[in-house]
């Protein structure tokens, strides 16, 4: 559809119609939501980032005292945002979401798969506590999950990874389960303005029409690389979910890892995820501790199989070289 950067748009008759003020919806971030909440099977809203909607989430559906039970492992940029909010009152605590989520909680928030341990949530365990659930489903995509249908009462995505792809639009977007949710949550985001403008949901629109051949592509590759990376003498441990483009794996430490991000000629050496490049970083420089200090994430684009294995292969012998030289 045609891009309406419109902030304003004239009554009819005296009378407000659908679009009257950009804060309040707008032409092409409403087509976008009604594409994402097709894919997902619920009612969507955007926003501008993931972090965003993150932010939104939590403020619309918690209170001062109640706590957050999140995924250990999951994206460590959801954990610093939620710690932000401890001043207000709002905690969390994280658990393994393999298992059963703690009682005593009042929103459960998982990750399918987790980013960067690639661990999947036990869905039917975090559905049957009383609390909400939300899955973050970035990495899945709705076309390897679609969380509502599992008993999820929210799906939460980074729409500047896969739903985007090509690292050139920062959104993110909420799905809500039950129409009432929605409309709390778009009164939120109304009144703070945590609106997402229409051109980044322009970008979006477009991006959608590829989501599938793009993500399948991304797969299929990963699921090869991954078998390479297992076999590699330089490589400690993969860690793949057995579906789509995000894999990570260790190599001996610190220094082979940044040997191997240095050595790199095709894959970018970057950070996020899910676009058409290739990209891979160490992401104890971002997670100190909280990751092995070799762990590499690597986001799989759509360059063909033997040439990201090649570019992989004399990358991981330089690293593998500083190894035995120690």
């Amino acid at each position: 559809m045609a891009l309406d950067r419109s902030t304003i748009w004239p009554y009819s008759d005296g009378e407000p119609g659908e679009f009257y003020y950009q804060r309040y919806g707008h032409p092409v971030g409403a087509e976008t939501e009604r594409a994402l909440g097709e894919l997902d099977g619920g009612h969507a809203l955007l926003f501008p980032s993931g972090a965003g909607a993150t932010t939104a989430l939590a403020l619309a559906f918690l209170s001062p005292g109640d706590t957050i039970a999140l995924a250990e492992g999951a994206y460590f940029g959801t954990g610093v945002t939620f710690a932000q909010l401890e001043r207000w009152g709002v905690r969390y605590v994280e658990f393994d979401q393999t298992g059963p989520p703690p009682e005593g909680v009042q929103l459960v928030w998982v990750e399918a798969p987790s980013n960067p341990f690639l661990t999947m949530p036990d869905l039917e365990a975090a559905a049957a506590h009383p609390a909400r659930l939300v899955v973050d489903s970035t990495a899945a995509t709705p076309l390897h999950l679609r969380p509502l249908e599992h008993g999820a009462d929210f799906v939460l995505h980074s729409a500047t990874k896969y739903l985007g792809g090509h690292d050139d639009v920062l959104l993110g977007v909420v799905v809500c389960k039950r129409a009432e949710d929605a409309e709390r949550l778009k009164e939120l985001r109304t009144r703070t303005g945590i609106v997402a403008a229409p051109d980044p949901c322009s970008l979006l629109l477009r991006s959608l029409k590829t989501l599938e051949i793009r993500v399948r592509r991304q797969t299929d590759s990963a699921r090869e690389l991954a078998r390479r990376l297992e076999a590699h003498p330089a490589v400690e441990r993969v860690r793949y979910p057995g579906f789509g483009g995000l894999i990570s794996f260790d190599v001996a430490g610190a220094q082979e890892a940044l040997v191997l991000e240095t050595s790199l000629g095709v894959i970018v050496n970057a950070t996020s995820l899910g676009g058409v490049r290739s990209v891979l970083e160490a992401r104890a420089r971002w997670e100190g501790d909280r990751v092995p200090p070799g762990l590499l994430r690597l986001s799989v684009g759509l360059e063909p199989v033997e040439v990201l294995w090649d570019d992989l292969q004399q990358a991981l012998g330089a690293a593998g070289s500083l190894h035995a030289r120690e």
